[in-house]
């Protein structure tokens, strides 16, 4: 027999209590400062508040982990069509960067485009984090979006086809529009990792919003604090996403 659903809510209820009386008794005792956050996210100016280096680090952020998603999804299109393709150099081409890419540590590849593609092509640090977060994600994401094109039924593609239409036209009114609407759950999955990841590009001297907590964090020693406040900022991001997404899924159920 299962516990009723208010008894489950009022035990979570009581167990947040005390993990917030708790955490503001040893807030008490280890003298935490939080008054001095919102220094870090707003500054005071000559013409009034502006971004403090916390908020600078977070714009720094959205735009990595924007652009990355953006480039990963063309990448992960574009592969796994690569992969379905009736070419087998080509099939073979988008399986190597697909393997290859899955099997090393993401911050290997940062790493290396960083320290050795990026001096030969004269490529910047904030654009180098890019390529290897796209990369990354762009591999997982073409498994995902070529188990959407396989889910969509043959017999769809071959009335299609009866009709006349051409593969492109096919592609853009059958099995997108499909394979969407089935993968894009997963998808979301892959973009809050990708979010999430984006905190390794701070090894490579990138100002964003792990790299400037770790330079408040060794100046002012406010350790939990920092750290509490970015963690904060990063739910947010993926909580906005995650939401975004949510509305989006729910739309398609309705138009398709």
């Amino acid at each position: 027999m299962y516990p009723p659903r208010n008894l489950i809510k009022s035990l979570l209820f009581v167990a947040l209590m005390a993990a917030v009386l708790f955490t503001g008794y040893r807030g008490l005792e280890y003298n935490w400062q939080w008054y001095r956050i919102p220094h870090y996210f707003f500054t005071s100016g000559s013409g009034g508040p502006v971004p403090g280096i916390l908020m600078q680090g977070l714009f720094v952020t959205v735009q990595i982990s924007g652009i990355s998603l953006l480039l990963s999804l063309f990448l992960g299109c574009f592969s796994a069509m690569a992969r379905l393709s009736p070419f087998p150099v080509v099939r073979a081409l988008a399986w190597i960067y697909v393997e290859t890419i899955r099997n090393t540590p993401l911050l290997i590849q940062i790493f290396m485009i960083y320290f050795v593609i990026s001096p030969v092509l004269d490529i910047s640090a904030f654009w180098s984090a890019v390529w290897a977060l796209s990369l990354f994600e762009g591999a997982y994401a073409s498994e995902i979006i070529r188990s959407g094109i396989l889910g969509v039924p043959k017999g769809q593609v071959e009335a299609a086809m009866g009709l006349g239409l051409s593969r492109p036209v096919i592609y853009y009114k059958v099995i997108f529009p499909q394979m969407l609407r089935t993968t894009l759950p997963m998808l979301a999955g892959q973009s809050v990792s990708l979010i999430k990841d984006s905190a390794l590009v701070s090894t490579i001297s990138i100002y964003d919003l792990t790299m400037q907590a770790q330079k408040i964090v060794s100046e002012t020693f406010l350790t939990f604090e920092i750290w509490f406040a970015v963690a904060l900022c990063y739910l947010a991001i993926t909580a906005s996403l995650s939401f975004l997404i949510r509305k989006l899924e729910i739309r398609m159920k309705f138009i398709l």
